[in-house]
């Protein structure tokens, strides 16, 4: 029963936590996020925020290394289009190991969406491969990759000469900004083995390499520029959503600029990954 002198209290352990982390966070400089401000950051657990123009754009958490998931963000960001990595910066906090299990990055996204939208966290930002299976599939109009496409104008530094087209591969998933996957197959490995590409001692992009690769393997291999990622296979097919694909021929080797097809609707839950990202 209910009167003037006796009440309830819950302690909620939770609300406690996040209103901790963020009174830690909220005094702190954002900071640009380059290798040299990254290399400041110790490679400890935490949670961290990003910002774009000053709007915080992300919350997450890293589970074994701030200052590795940092830099994953700043090479994914490098290859993309539409977006200035000198508009990006962040503040972090380390958080002991005990506290993982509580989700504090989850905490925070909560009490920040009762002001900001924090857009990344549900686009896609924090995804990887999302696997041969969703190739096809229209990339919605509000992902990350359609809102800030990968950069098929970046700047490689590649080794001359001629090699494998295997060993090729490997260094340009080395280099590469973004996800490059091509057919693993007991076929494929033996073509890529046995075919050499010729690497020009000039100045390349991605697209100069894209060609140097398509060129050099057999009739019938395409590589196709989706939003977000690469993928090179022996098939003849239009992907709704590509920004292009390059195609081998009897003649030689022929780009078709993508339809550009993008669905509306929010980007589905499986589709934008952990709101926290993965762990690092």
């Amino acid at each position: 029963m209910a009167n003037r002198w006796t009440a309830e209290f819950r302690l909620s352990i939770t609300r406690a936590l996040a209103d901790q982390l963020a009174t830690t966070l909220a005094p702190l400089e954002a900071a640009p996020l380059t290798p040299e401000h990254i290399s400041t950051v110790m490679p400890r657990p935490g949670v961290y925020v990003l910002f774009l123009d000053g709007e915080r754009v992300y919350v997450g958490k890293a589970a074994r290394s701030l200052q590795d998931r940092l830099s994953q963000h700043y090479q994914k960001i490098s290859g993309r289009s539409g977006i200035d990595l000198n508009d990006v910066r962040f503040v972090c906090v380390y958080v002991d190991e005990d506290l993982d299990a509580a989700a504090p990055e989850k905490l925070l996204i909560k009490k920040y969406r009762a002001h900001d939208s924090i857009p990344w966290n549900t686009n896609g930002f924090g995804n990887k491969d999302p696997g041969r299976n969703r190739d096809t599939s229209l990339v919605k109009k509000v992902h990350f990759d359609a809102t800030y496409p990968i950069d098929l104008g970046y700047r490689l530094s590649l080794e001359p000469g001629s090699q494998p087209v295997a060993a090729a591969l490997e260094v340009a998933k080395r280099e590469l900004p973004y996800l490059l996957r091509f057919d693993n197959g007991v076929a494929a490995k033996k073509i890529y083995r046995d075919t050499t590409v010729s690497i020009p001692d000039e100045p390349m992009v991605a697209t100069d390499l894209i060609e140097h690769l398509i060129r050099a393997l057999p009739h019938g291999w395409q590589l196709t520029a989706l939003p977000g990622y690469l993928i090179m296979y022996a098939e003849d097919r239009e992907y709704a959503s590509a920004l292009a694909w390059w195609k081998r021929n009897s003649t030689g080797v022929t780009r078709t600029e993508g339809p550009g097809h993008f669905a509306a609707g929010r980007v589905e839950p499986e589709d934008s990954g952990s709101e926290s990202g993965e762990p690092a």
